[in-house]
């Protein structure tokens, strides 16, 4: 190799001194053509000796064994991507009912508190009638005078004594007496108020010693056992989200998921946020779930049933911002090596993404090692 090199700088030496021994150079125009003839084609032998000698030189080198890389490779298939979203939401009671008097009046007693449990038709609370307790005593002496007075005149009348108009008036004033009294008698069943539900007492609205107006409420009474998860979408999930969709629940503060449906989809759009109400059913059989209680709602709102996808960690940038990923080939020689290939992706999950274009079923593409290798470099593969 020493010996190739010497010759090639004695070669350069002996053409510099050709070279500054040279003739003046010609000034006219036909002159420095026939001048520039004759060292091109000086030129052209020197560059074949040149490459003669290269050609030497490399058989005469040592063969450098290239570096090949390790790489695992995968054939890419279809399957189906889904896309879930996680939305906040809160447990609310599905069913709650508001204890109230129909007739109103001072509050004497409560029987229930917040926070106990009640059953429907249990006594809550009594409302002061005293005036028409008043009232109705006084009507049972006036009642009772009449009842014997037409009892008097039905004898006389069945012996044919006394007129008809006696008779038929004494009728009158007992049945006039009765229904009054069956009125106040109604009137005055209402001074209880009765539990419409069974369920949890959750508020108190009135104290004893209150007054109470007609349909105001006393208490709030819900049924802890029946509740519903809702929450608020982004309008942009009208077309992927329908009613009956199965939607998985998390509760961070029981560390708790369920698996459930939505019953209830919103038919307005919120102008404020944008957003539409959807409602999730809950069976709440333990009690756990509480008014309230944050929640988290795990829906699918995008499906791909034959995606090529791949994980996020094979997409790479080039400095103009197109993606690609590598893929294995040939080259002119039959080694293996990686190809650079460009693709363009679409939605994404977790740890995988859609390649919308750039692969197609059956390519093979790099995967562990993809990011030690450059486009060209010879590879050894093994199947992931």
């Amino acid at each position: 190799m020493s010996i190739n090199f010497r010759c090639i700088t004695a070669l350069l030496f002996s053409s510099l001194l050709i070279f500054s021994c040279k003739p003046k150079e010609p000034t006219d125009l036909e002159g420095m053509r026939k001048l520039m003839t004759k060292k091109k084609k000086e030129l052209s032998t020197l560059q074949k000796s040149v490459d003669d000698l290269q050609e030497k030189i490399t058989a005469l080198e040592p063969v450098r064994e290239v570096k090949k890389v390790l790489v695992s490779i995968d054939t890419v298939s279809s399957v189906e991507f889904k896309q879930y979203s996680n939305v906040q939401a809160t447990v609310v009671p599905d069913d709650f009912v508001n204890a109230s008097s129909e007739t109103g009046g001072r509050i004497i007693k409560r029987y229930a508190n917040e926070g106990d449990y009640v059953t429907r038709g249990q006594l809550l609370a009594t409302v002061d009638m005293q005036t028409l307790e008043k009232q109705l005593d006084e009507l049972a002496t006036s009642y009772s005078l009449a009842t014997t007075i037409y009892d008097r005149q039905k004898r006389l009348w069945d012996q044919n004594i006394g007129s008809e108009l006696q008779f038929l008036e004494a009728k009158t004033k007992k049945e006039s007496l009765e229904k009054t009294k069956a009125t106040l008698e109604s009137q005055l069943v209402k001074k209880n108020i009765y539990a419409p539900i069974s369920g949890v007492v959750d508020q108190e609205f009135l104290q004893e010693g209150e007054m109470s107006a007609p349909g105001v409420p006393i208490l709030r009474i819900l049924n802890t056992r029946k509740v519903k998860i809702v929450a608020d979408l982004p309008e942009n999930f009208l077309g992927s989200v329908k009613k009956n969709d199965k939607v998985s629940v998390f509760f961070p503060a029981l560390d708790k998921t369920i698996e459930s449906r939505i019953i209830m989809m919103g038919r307005t759009i919120d102008p404020t946020n944008r957003t539409f109400k959807i409602e999730v059913q809950a069976n709440n059989s333990k009690g756990d779930l509480k008014p309230n209680l944050l929640a988290e709602v795990n829906l699918n709102n995008y499906t791909n049933a034959n995606a090529i996808t791949v994980s996020s960690e094979l997409i790479q940038e080039d400095v103009n911002g197109a993606k690609f990923l590598y893929t294995v080939g040939k080259d002119s020689n039959g080694n293996t090596i990686a190809q650079k290939q460009l693709v363009e992706t679409g939605e994404s999950y977790e740890n995988n993404i859609e390649v919308n274009s750039g692969l197609k079923l059956g390519d093979i593409i790099i995967v562990e090692g993809a990011r030690s290798v450059s486009s060209g470099n010879i590879i050894v593969t093994e199947t992931k």
